[in-house]
């Protein structure tokens, strides 16, 4: 765990980044749909309340 070994620990870093940014991707893509339904469910319960 000595900082001389930053070789290890940028790699894990990477994979670490990587495996957020796939994440962050299928959210986006998964959560687009998802999230594009519920608006459209909120712009109709809130324009009939005001």
């Amino acid at each position: 765990m000595g900082d001389g070994d930053g070789g290890g620990s940028a790699g894990v870093v990477a994979v670490l980044v990587i495996f957020v940014i796939i994440v962050v991707a299928a959210l986006f893509v998964f959560g687009g749909r998802l999230f594009g339904g519920n608006k459209k469910i909120d712009v109709n319960v809130t324009a009939p309340a005001r």
